[in-house]
């Protein structure tokens, strides 16, 4: 996989953290999760918790097989956008399969609670804190488990444009309801990465 194409998959799971976690018994549930990377940034596991009453919890603890689905920016492209009458409408999208296998880690419950909602808070003044909760923190985490899922097939798809000649490009930017789509479609036309958060 060509390495901005890895990049842009750990980027789109920082910012849009909240995945379908599916099982091989078909049992899903959408999920925030945390991108854990290696010394050399390229994607590891993913950290999260989930209800210890989620079904996903058995079908773990026996098959540790599943799958992690992220969904960046999408949206509908209309011919309405471009000048040429000829253009087809289209769908343009950032998304991400990947193939894990889920390890429950207990001890991690709290530190991974912790870790995002240090990432989720991050831009938020006056960060929100478990502290605020009081004794019912500890209740509430008696009632969750921590997992990470490790990593064993990444499976990127980022459709931002279906060869348009720079005009059109231009047009379908200028025309687009959606400034996040508009920012990958643009970064990944000029082959880098959108800005990082």
């Amino acid at each position: 996989m060509a390495d901005i194409q890895h990049q842009a998959a750990t980027l789109l799971i920082d910012r849009h953290p909240l995945a379908w976690l599916v099982s091989r018994r078909f049992h899903a549930s959408p999920l925030p999760l945390l991108a854990e990377r290696d010394e050399h940034g390229r994607l590891q596991a993913l950290f999260g918790h989930c209800a210890r009453s989620n079904p996903l919890v058995e079908d773990f603890a026996s098959d540790s097989k599943g799958l992690a689905l992220f969904n960046g920016p999408s949206s509908y492209i209309s011919p309405r956008y471009v000048s040429r009458t000829d253009w087809a409408p289209t769908w343009n999208f950032a998304a991400l399969r990947v193939g894990v296998e889920v390890e429950f880690v207990p001890a991690e419950t709290g530190d991974a609670v912790q870790r995002l909602l240090a990432h989720l808070e991050r831009q938020s003044p006056g960060h929100w804190s478990t502290a605020q909760l009081g004794d019912r923190y500890h209740q509430m985490l008696s009632h969750i488990i921590a997992f990470r899922a490790h990593v064993r097939q990444l499976d990127p798809r980022f459709k931002l444009g279906q060869d348009e000649r720079p005009e059109e490009f231009r047009e379908i930017c200028d025309h687009s309801p959606d400034p996040q789509l508009v920012e990958w479609m643009q970064a990944f036309a000029a082959g880098r990465l959108p800005a990082t958060l």
